[in-house]
């Protein structure tokens, strides 16, 4: 009887230690298959655990959350740390897992390697809608080697793509409940911009906006249908460079001067080497920022300027464009056009308040600068 009774335990414990190995297999989560911006079906196991994040380094911190940091196996590092280094090292001392994460290359300047890519081994690759055109060629040997390749897209500034890149990162970050918050949020915040202004039914105000990265001396670029020229569409500015220019590139300063902008805006980074270009975001100061942007006045032919001799030429802040970030910057562009119409908006304010609420760090600085 004790023999069968230890026979029995015996094949318990063996049965157990069996469950226990099938356990991680069967609580797995099953391949599912989300839709692109792109429209392309991807099938990938969500969450991923190892991500490979091309761009929109932010918009992955605040919609993944605190899980986010650790899985990333590796990242484009190069242009956020180049653009923004005083960023970079507030998320890398609240984070010090990022240090850790791999670099593997720009698309921008050609050292994107695929190489070191496969050497993180991740189980998704998100890329920019731009980063998956430039590497069409690269793309499909991710592909071969079984792993799944995601685009998202915040450059095009539109509403649809900014809540669904939001939502696709929600998904591969198995935060979709986070992810429809802040969706849901910035759809608001564009609603109700574009509505009061449909109502309103004023004007439409004239509207210049120059990357300032090149000093008062020479015009830099100014935007078309996308980024800043898309933001501009969307709270119903008519931006004079979009029939010259059609994504970014520079307009000549006679066209412009003939255009006759009502409203000027300039934008700018931390990481500008030149001492009189545009300076916006973390640690800059507004005496600073005011300075530059006074600079930009001096420009011949300028003082004739609407937007000038109003005193609507305004400082914001580059870093914050691209990304469901943004929300703020919308609402200062709208203010800046509409000033007596959304004399309630306090956008710096909102800025300041996406970080507190989604991003372990808290911006000081200056994002948003009137000249008025």
């Amino acid at each position: 009887m004790a023999r069968t009774a230890r026979r029995t335990a015996l094949l318990a414990g063996l049965l157990l230690s069996a469950l226990g190995t099938l356990a991680p297999v069967t609580a797995g989560a099953a391949p599912t298959t989300l839709k692109d911006v792109a429209g392309r079906e991807v099938t990938l196991e969500l969450p991923a655990k190892r991500v490979m994040l091309g761009f929109y380094v932010e918009d992955w911190f605040a919609i993944a959350g605190d899980k986010g940091y650790d899985r990333l196996v590796g990242m484009s590092k190069g242009w956020f740390v180049k653009s923004r280094p005083v960023v970079w090292e507030q998320y890398a001392a609240a984070r010090p897992t990022l240090r850790d994460v791999t670099d593997v290359g720009n698309v921008q300047d050609q050292t994107f390697s695929v190489e070191k890519v496969l050497a993180t081994r991740p189980d998704v690759v998100i890329l920019a809608d731009w980063q998956f055109k430039a590497l069409a060629s690269e793309v499909p040997r991710l592909e071969a080697a079984g792993i799944p390749v995601v685009v998202v897209d915040y450059n095009a500034q539109t509403l649809d793509r900014h809540l669904a890149s939001t939502r696709v990162l929600g998904q591969i970050s198995g935060e979709t409940a986070r992810a429809e918050r802040i969706a849901d949020d910035y759809r608001k915040t564009v609603d109700g911009l574009r509505q009061r202004i449909a109502q309103a039914r004023l004007p439409r105000p004239r509207v210049y906006i120059e990357l300032g990265d090149k000093g008062p001396a020479e015009h830099s670029y100014t935007y078309g249908r996308n980024m800043w020229g898309a933001m501009a569409e969307l709270v119903s500015g008519d931006n004079v460079a979009a029939p010259f220019v059609k994504d970014w590139g520079t307009i000549n300063p006679e066209q412009l001067l003939a255009s006759r902008p009502q409203v000027v805006l300039m934008a700018g980074y931390e990481s500008v080497s030149r001492p009189d270009a545009m300076q916006m975001g973390f640690g800059i100061g507004q005496a600073e920022a005011r300075r530059r942007l006074q600079g930009y006045t001096q420009r011949h032919g300028w003082s004739a300027l609407p937007a000038v001799q109003d005193g609507r030429v305004h400082g914001v802040y580059h870093g914050a464009t691209r990304s469901v970030l943004d929300a703020a910057l919308l609402q200062y562009l709208a203010k800046a056009l509409y000033p007596t119409l959304f004399a309630d908006l306090d956008p710096d304010a909102t800025y300041r308040d996406f970080y507190r609420r989604y991003l372990p760090i808290q911006p000081q600085g200056t994002f948003m600068l009137s000249l008025r």
